[in-house]
């Protein structure tokens, strides 16, 4: 039987989510490194919910599109899109290292993973919404991965640091009522703790580049 082949076309909204990995390379399933261009769920491991979030705005503080957590594991709500930070372009493909400042772009609303000086409504602490069109937005978008070693690694256990502000993604438990009932908040948080860890789950992943491969193989002669 033949592979069948699949495009993904560039653009925060524009990826085929559901996807058997039957029906893909087996470079693509099997990659250990997170790379530019992957959508993936994010899940934060204190509280068992991944990172998600939907056309529904907060009532409060920026009256921004709302991002919480959810324990289902099927929403697909929940993919984001790996990108360079706000005016660069990082090529699909390209390994993300420990230390880089990235964009999460919600797929399915093409708005970015965002924060800013308003209260969250439920904790008090600093508020997380999805903010943009098309995945543009502002700074206030980039966020950088803090991770051990060089590279992010798909096991690895990582926080998100606010590139502006320096609070970290976090999930302390509270949770929202109607119309988004049982669903966490996510905020951010100025220290870092138990609750700020999170990991890669499911997701497509995209094949380390070739460029890549190149310069590394040319940096270890």
């Amino acid at each position: 039987m033949g592979m069948k082949t699949m495009k993904c076309q560039d653009g925060p909204g524009s990826l085929l989510l559901f996807i058997t990995p039957l029906l893909l390379p087996v470079s693509v399933v099997t990659v250990s490194t997170v790379t530019c261009g992957s959508v993936v769920k994010l899940l934060n491991i204190k509280h068992n919910v991944r990172l998600h979030s939907h056309d529904v705005r907060y009532g409060s503080g920026s009256g921004q599109q709302s991002v919480t957590g959810v324990t289902s594991v099927d929403d697909g709500n929940s993919y984001w899109r790996i990108r360079g930070k706000t005016s660069t372009i990082c090529e699909r493909g390209t390994l993300v290292k420990c230390g880089q400042s990235i964009r999460l772009t919600h797929v399915n609303t093409g708005r970015n993973l965002h924060s800013h000086h308003f209260t969250s409504p439920l904790s008090g602490n600093q508020e997380v919404s999805a903010f943009g069109d098309d995945g543009e937005g502002d700074n206030l978008d980039d966020w950088t991965v803090l991770c051990d070693g060089e590279f992010w690694q798909r096991d690895d256990e990582v926080r998100f640091r606010h590139t502006s502000t320096s609070v970290l993604l976090s999930v302390t438990g509270e949770q929202y009522g109607r119309p988004i009932n049982g669903q966490r908040e996510v905020h951010g948080m100025s220290y870092s703790n138990q609750n700020s860890y999170w990991k890669v789950m499911e997701g497509i992943f995209m094949k380390p580049s070739e460029l890549f491969r190149t310069q590394n193989i040319h940096s270890e002669l």
